[in-house]
């Protein structure tokens, strides 16, 4: 069973509607390594349907964005062992291109790189396919924040 980046995070940042496991109403998207890349598998329901057969947008805005987050945040740590849990980082960017309508009624699976990385900004690119056939990509790009400083 793979290492899921999401679970490595601290308290505060597992509430994600998107990618947080303490959020009972969330997608609970779940991401991993693989070499250079990071993938994620998930099953939309019927309730995440834009119309008959056919996902949200919405939705697969908000995988990609929280895929491309969760490659950030892993990135970061990867690089500096050292990086305190009470950084993160964060949404500063989201482009989405949608390519063809997404099917509702099996997986997606996402996969992501880090195009630009630095200590402070972190820029991801993002793709989401069911099964052969790409339907979105995106681009997300991140900032470190100081969680604790917004919890006061």
């Amino acid at each position: 069973m793979p290492e899921y980046i999401q679970d490595a995070w601290p308290e505060q940042g597992t509430f994600c509607w998107g990618c947080g496991k303490n959020n009972e109403h969330g997608l609970h998207l779940k991401s991993h390594w693989e070499d250079n890349e990071t993938v994620a598998v998930w099953k939309p329901k019927e309730h995440h349907m834009a119309f008959p057969g056919i996902m949200n947008g919405g939705i697969i805005a908000t995988l990609i964005d929280c895929h491309g987050t969760g490659t950030a945040n892993a990135a970061a740590h990867r690089a500096s062992e050292n990086l305190p849990q009470h950084f993160m980082f964060v949404t500063s960017g989201l482009s989405v291109r949608f390519l063809r309508p997404t099917p509702l009624n099996r997986p997606v699976m996402l996969k992501a790189q880090v195009k630009d990385f630095s200590d402070r900004k972190i820029t991801v690119s993002c793709e989401l396919y069911s099964g052969d056939m790409k339907c979105a990509t995106g681009e997300v790009t991140t900032v470190r924040v100081d969680i604790d400083r917004f919890l006061q």
